[in-house]
C-alpha cells in the first residue's frame, strides 16, 4: 500500500532547479521536516500545502483538504491532526481559516 501525506512547505531551496528532481522544498509534517522534490508542482510557494509521496510533492492542496486527510488518518490511529489544522492557526498564531 502506498500513502501520500499532506504537509506545508516551510522553505524552498534556491530557484535553480536540479534537472532531475527540480527545486527542493522543506515540508513540515507535524513537526517532522523533510526535503521533497517540487518538480511536479513548479508553482508551489512557501506556505502552500502539498501532498507528498515517495519524496515528491505530487499536487497542491487547499488547507481544508489537508485537514480532512489528517482527520481521516487520525481516525485510523495513524496520525494526530496537526494543531494548526485543528485550530486554523498557522505557526506563529496567524489564522488560516477563511
Amino acid at each position: 500500500m502506498c500513502l501520500a501525506v499532506p504537509g506545508r512547505i516551510t522553505a524552498i531551496s534556491a530557484e535553480q532547479a536540479d534537472p532531475v528532481t527540480g527545486r527542493l522544498g522543506t515540508v513540515d509534517f507535524q513537526g517532522n521536516r523533510v526535503e521533497a522534490s517540487l518538480a511536479m508542482v513548479p508553482q508551489a510557494r512557501v506556505g502552500d500545502w502539498v501532498l507528498v509521496h515517495a519524496g515528491f510533492a505530487i499536487t497542491l492542496l487547499e488547507e481544508a483538504e489537508a485537514r480532512e486527510t489528517w482527520e481521516y488518518l487520525d481516525s485510523l490511529g495513524l496520525a494526530g491532526v496537526p494543531e494548526e489544522l485543528r485550530t486554523g492557526a498557522a505557526p506563529g498564531g496567524e489564522r488560516n481559516v477563511p
